[in-house]
């Protein structure tokens, strides 16, 4: 029983770093806004 009960606790830390790594990621980064332009030739809009 103790050998499950260290795998669940391994398990729980695990997947509360994880979940802190993406709540920081969320929070914290700003995403920079940047326009894209990509020219599509006419050729390529009407191919059937």
């Amino acid at each position: 029983m103790p050998t499950l009960f260290r795998l669940l606790t391994t398990i729980v830390i695990l997947v509360a770093l994880v979940y802190a790594a993406m709540f920081a990621l969320a929070t914290l980064v700003e995403p920079k806004r940047t326009e894209i332009i990509v020219e599509i030739p006419p050729e390529r809009l009407f191919q059937r």
